[in-house]
């Protein structure tokens, strides 16, 4: 691995060393400058200014920084070229001398005016999707070619580089690890993060932030880092829209559609939109335990309604004061139904298990935000309020036939969660080159579970009896940070440090409905902890850029995670929640090149982490059944480990009809963990029988994907995605390899081309399957299909005539927010 990355320093050496250089003789100059946008007289960042002499030969170049100035040194005597250039906006080329009397020369405010032939892609959604590496985030920039791939975030979530998503349970996974926060415009959610990736029209999505190693401005949960999603907003003046309908089949039918409306006018700016997904899924597992010659199969059809609504107003009072606010609505009605039959050797012993699952949320977001701007361009300091609500039923009926078989039993679980976060944050650039930012921070978060069962716990003496669980969870985090940031000539750093005082209080209460006695279960757990992060860059030309980061973050233990009550039950498994779980902490640390190509770039990186008192899975025997084959699974904290990956990503356009993008990464993990085990031949086990084994497994992952894009003529484009998974061996469980390829078409229609229907066929060789081995505690195989050869159709129409784009307020985290589109 430092063979690689030092072979990239090498060969970027190599490359800087045949640069041109001025004559040692000649004094060399500079120019500087500001770049805005000309109708909103706003500064624009990531400006590509190129240098060139009088015979059009490139001499240097950089681009602009948040703030939209630039400077660019070393510039020899002469007439030379500076070319002002950024998508979406006509190119700008403005001649100077560096010579006698302007060896520095100040190019003042530069205004950009936008290009009308590039505006659709500019405001909509451009053709071909693109990475960028940025210092802190690599940004995929999502474009009609990925939102061919299926109807919400959770389909295409896949063809981005170094994220996974379950086929099973719909989890996301950065590099290999599940420990990632998700957000969308820059906040959390308390939907759960696989119900709202389903939640989200693929087509509502501007763009995909991948923040490996965020900074102290962000909070520090996740171990992996954060998944930014952000949505489009219309913020052309007059009244614009988006129109969006989706249908997918394979053995059932899977409906999505959209709408979003903007009107900006004067001083005020109102959107809203609504949304909705409406599917029902397949799905068969089958697992066997070898030894015991026990198969447990499982057939699941699962239903999922929801219907999402989003309303905002942005009040623009005058040039320094900005006013919004906004509120999100979630309405979820699922579930499942299904059955799980249980085969024994003999026959007789057979018997079958009938779940009704329903489950119906509804989560409710309120966002207020008040934004002052000081005289100073960029000085600003900004309010933001936001409160979450989150409500849940769900019951669950099991009905047992067959021999010698449970009682039948009904579970009810209700949820009600509240999370209000409350920011404060403080930008000063204090110079040109310098920018200090500062924030106060308070999140509030509070969990209260209910659960009722008629029989679902076993006495010593195997009578099924009535329970109930109550479950408070509270958590309050109060936080401060500061930043620092700097821009040298060719090298640039920022440093920064969050600390965190955390107030954990949980509190259960198991009841025996048969006689009302009570088992409390409290636990407190106080802590403070500080967060470094920091991160440098270099530039040393236009092609070129090196990064190099460094952070601390933490993984706080979920709700599910630390819930006593069961997360689910099987006849052979079952799992439940750790409430003294403790949280783990990861340190780490990457380097990344970029090389910037003429038609493209391409991307390698290294990382590593050390990660503290790991949380992961143990396996115990179920001591209510014993010889039963049935296990709990619990999470639990374990000693300290370590992981590393390797990545590299290149988009690039090969010919006028073809671009690509394509990713490989290697990701390696070091586990540790226990598993409980029990020899199934044993007659009439005991506890004593019980062995356990300490497990430590290095595990190491291999993805590979790549996704082409054909333009066959202005309105057609053909698409094809292609992805290989390796072998993924966990504490207890391996997965077999397993590769697919998709298939996509694209076609544009009527005036502006505001039309376009697509199709996209999904597993078109069938080749996707799911295959699991466990050996602890006994030897288990199992085999999952879902649908995944689907096939895919959508419509969407674009409406609205403003040309001209209002401004938008500023919002945290380096304006990578957005107000609009969906949640």
């Amino acid at each position: 691995m430092k063979h690689f990355f030092l072979m990239l320093i090498m060969v970027s050496s190599a490359i800087l060393s045949a640069q041109p250089n001025s004559n040692p003789d000649i004094k060399n100059g500079s120019i500087r400058g500001r770049v805005l946008d000309a109708n909103l007289n706003a500064p624009l960042p990531y400006v590509n200014i190129i240098v060139k002499d009088a015979s059009d030969k490139v001499i240097t170049g950089g681009i602009t920084n948040s703030d939209g100035t630039f400077s660019i040194k070393k510039i020899p005597e002469g007439t030379i070229k500076v070319e002002i250039t950024f998508i979406g906006y006509k190119t700008i080329i403005k001649q100077e001398t560096i010579g006698r009397g302007s060896y520095n020369i100040n190019m003042g405010d530069i205004r950009l005016e936008e290009d009308d032939t590039a505006l659709d892609e500019v405001t909509v959604v451009a053709e071909t999707s693109t990475i960028q590496q940025k210092i802190d985030r690599r940004v995929i920039k999502v474009g009609k070619d990925l939102t061919t791939s299926g109807p919400t975030a959770s389909d295409i979530m896949n063809n981005i580089p170094t994220v996974n998503v379950d086929p099973q349970t719909g989890d996301i996974a950065l590099r290999g690890n599940q420990n990632v926060q998700v957000m969308v415009d820059g906040k959390l959610s308390n939907i759960p993060a696989a119900q709202l990736l389903r939640q989200i029209p693929s087509t509502s999505i501007k763009q995909i932030e991948l923040i490996t190693n965020p900074s102290a401005k962000y909070n520090p949960d996740g171990m992996s880092g954060i998944i930014n999603i952000v949505l489009h907003k219309n913020i052309n003046v007059g009244f614009n829209g988006n129109l969006n309908f989706g249908l997918g089949y394979q053995l059932e039918p899977k409906f999505n559609s959209s709408i979003d409306m903007n009107y900006r006018n004067n001083k005020l700016n109102f959107y809203g939109s609504y949304g909705n997904n409406i599917a029902e899924n397949q799905n068969f597992i089958e697992l066997e335990q070898v030894e015991a010659d026990l198969t447990q199969d499982i057939d699941l059809l699962d239903e999922r309604n929801t219907h999402l609504f989003k309303f905002g107003v942005d009040y623009y009072i005058n040039d320094k004061n900005t006013f919004s606010v906004f509120t999100n609505q979630n309405i979820f009605d699922g579930g499942s139904f299904g059955q799980t039959s249980l085969m024994f050797q003999d026959p007789s012993d057979d018997f079958l298990q009938v779940i009704d699952n329903n489950n119906e949320n509804h989560s409710q977001q309120y966002n207020v935000n008040y934004k002052l701007d000081f005289g100073k361009e960029g000085h600003n300091i900004e309010l933001e309020a936001d409160f979450n609500f989150f409500d849940n039923d769900v019951v669950t009926l099991n009905r047992f036939t067959g021999a010698d078989v449970r009682p039948n039993f009904d579970e009810f679980t209700d949820t009600e969660r509240d999370r209000t976060t409350i920011n404060l944050d403080y930008v000063n650039p204090l110079s040109e080159k310098a920018k200090l930012e500062a924030g106060l921070q308070a999140r509030l978060f509070t969990t209260d579970l209910s659960y009722n069962s008629d029989a679902r716990v076993q006495d010593e003496f195997g009578n099924f009896i009535p329970t109930s669980t109550t479950f408070d969870y509270e958590r309050n985090i109060y936080s401060a940070y500061v930043s620092y940031s700097k821009q040298l000539e060719k090298w640039s750093y920022q440093l920064g440090l969050r600390a965190e005082t955390v107030n954990v209080n949980t509190f259960a209460v198991d009841t025996d409905l048969t006689d009302d006695s009570t088992t409390e279960f409290p636990f407190e757990n106080d802590y403070t902890q500080v967060y470094p992060s920091a991160f440098v860059t270099y530039n040393p030309s236009e092609k070129n850029s090196y990064q190099f980061s460094f952070s601390r973050r933490v993984d706080r233990p979920g709700v599910g995670q630390v819930n006593p009550i069961p997360e689910f039950n099987t006849p052979l498994i079952s799992q439940f929640g750790n409430q003294e779980l403790e949280p783990q902490f990861t340190n780490s640390i990457e380097a990344n090149y970029t090389r910037n190509l003429e038609k493209g770039s391409i991307t390698a990186g290294v990382f590593y982490r050390l990660i503290e008192d790991e949380i992961n899975q143990g396996v115990f025997v179920d001591r209510s059944a014993l010889g039963s084959g049935r296990v709990i699974l619990r999470i639990d904290n374990f000693d300290n480990t370590s992981a590393y990956g390797i990545e590299i990503s290149s988009n690039y356009k090969l010919t006028k009809w073809w671009s690509f993008n394509a990713s490989f990464d290697m990701y390696g993990r070091t586990q540790r963990g226990f598993a409980e085990s029990l020899d199934p031949t044993i007659v009439n086990p005991t506890e004593s029988d019980i062995e356990i084994n300490n497990t430590e497994v290095d595990n190491l992952i291999l993805n590979f994907r790549v996704f082409n894009n054909f333009k066959v003529t202005k309105k057609l484009s053909l698409s094809a995605f292609a992805m290989y998974r390796g072998k993924d061996t966990g504490l207890n469980f391996e997965v077999d390899p397993f590769y697919f390829v998709n298939l996509g078409l694209r076609y544009s229609f009527l005036e502006d081309n505001r039309a376009t229907f697509s199709l996209n066929f999904n597993n078109v060789f069938d080749t996707q399957e799911i295959n699991i081995l466990s050996e602890r505690p006994f030897r288990q195989e199992a085999e999952f299909i879902p649908e995944f050869k689907t096939i895919f159709a959508s419509l969407a129409y674009r409406f609205g005539g403003g040309k001209y784009r209002a401004k938008s307020r500023k919002r945290r985290d380096n304006d990578e927010k957005s107000g609009g589109g969906f949640l």
